[in-house]
């Protein structure tokens, strides 16, 4: 299977951004499926994204608690 590239998540993050609950959801999934070098990608887009989205900030946590960084 191919895997999903950045777009796609930055997509779906869009669309589902108004549920907080959708929106954490997909920030896991996407973990799981991008690659490292996209997974930096989404990281720095979330961080511009939700700087005036309070309540959807907790999600840079689950991208800096993977393996990411490891």
């Amino acid at each position: 299977m191919a895997k999903l590239g950045f777009k796609y998540a930055q997509s779906v993050l869009q669309k589902v951004s108004f549920n907080k609950e959708l929106f954490f959801k997909e920030v896991r999934k996407a973990i799981h499926y991008l690659l490292p070098k996209d997974l930096v990608k989404l990281q720095n887009w979330l961080q511009i994204y939700t700087s005036d989205k309070p309540e959807l900030q907790p999600a840079i946590s689950y991208i800096n608690g993977s393996a990411l960084f490891a």
